[in-house]
């Protein structure tokens, strides 16, 4: 069985299962506990008709704390079979099926309490913007594999044109000065256009603000907004030397929320093909992957700092 105790003298083996360091597994370890508390008295203790304690009986396999954070970061890191992450740690498919969903829920809540996790209400993005001192996001959406679907309404509902395979997808709005996710849409079929889920969750920004988008989104231009957008070439004209230059120049900036996204999809449980049919799971663990990567972002070294209006107009 894999315990806590066992890896965290060997930091490389401990990253490559979780995704985190020793030092970032401690930080999340007291939220992770205070969420654990929480979860046990909302699901098990308040308003039911006990007979004994909670914690009576046949002790789980997963007895310690740390165990059960090591476990949920071990699935959403390596996103491994049932069964294989069962053998690893001792238990039967049906119990590890049971743990995976109930401590996503409190890494979810762990990772809301150190207010890491992305903002999910529309109404409320252009107030979280707001606190920003520098007011320059970057919007860009990703799409990752699901199983395909037995249903045929369900086959041509999740089917990609662009990927060619069924898919899922998300718009994140991230900060280019801090590298975090500060915007995760709902989930949705893969074959919404970027820009109609922009429209259907009404996006605002603060004013005067600076959006960098891509093609994808021609078209989305939220009021009192700097948009800048690579210029789209005309059938039958080329583009300038000067539109092709500020392309370039769009597109070496933009590389910062391409490596946000590949920061969200360490955990390979967004980055490999999706398989857990439960109902929001897909939603539930983008936003872990989001969390884990501000988390990750904020404990190791800043990146470097630029301004997008000066990088463009320079």
């Amino acid at each position: 069985m894999i315990t806590y105790e066992e890896i965290k003298n060997n930091p490389t083996v401990f990253r490559s299962l979780t995704s985190l360091d020793v030092a970032e597994f401690e930080d999340l370890l007291p939220a992770f506990t205070q969420a654990w508390q929480c979860y046990i008295e909302q699901e098990f203790v308040k308003g039911k008709e006990r007979k004994r304690l909670f914690g009576g009986g046949r002790k789980p396999v997963l007895s310690t704390i740390e165990n059960k954070l090591l476990f949920i970061l071990f699935y959403m890191k390596t996103y491994p079979l049932q069964e294989v992450i069962a053998f690893f740690f001792g238990m039967s498919q049906g119990q590890a099926n049971v743990w995976i969903h109930r401590l996503a829920k409190v890494l979810q809540m762990a990772l809301e309490i150190k207010d890491l996790l992305p903002e999910r209400n529309a109404t409320q993005l252009e107030t979280t913007l707001a606190e920003y001192v520098v007011q320059e996001f970057i919007i860009d959406g990703t799409e990752r594999r699901r199983q395909r679907p037995k249903d045929k309404k369900e086959q041509k509902k999740y089917y990609s044109g662009k990927k060619k395979t069924h898919t899922i997808k998300n718009n994140v709005i991230v900060h280019p000065e801090s590298r975090k996710v500060t915007y995760l849409s709902k989930t949705v079929e893969g074959k919404k256009h970027d820009k109609k889920l922009c429209d259907e969750e009404k996006l605002a920004f603060p004013p005067g603000s600076i959006l960098l988008q891509d093609t994808g989104f021609q078209g989305f231009a939220p009021d009192k907004v700097i948009v800048l957008q690579p210029k789209k070439k005309q059938r039958g004209k080329d583009l300038t030397i000067e539109q092709k230059m500020i392309n370039r120049i769009i597109s070496s900036v933009r590389i910062v929320v391409e490596n946000i996204i590949a920061g969200i999809k360490r955990c390979r449980v967004v980055k490999d093909i999706f398989r857990n049919t439960k109902q929001k799971f897909d939603d539930l663990v983008m936003e872990i992957a989001c969390g884990l990567h501000n988390l990750r972002v904020e404990s190791r070294s800043p990146q470097q700092q630029f301004n997008l209006v000066d990088f463009y107009f320079q």
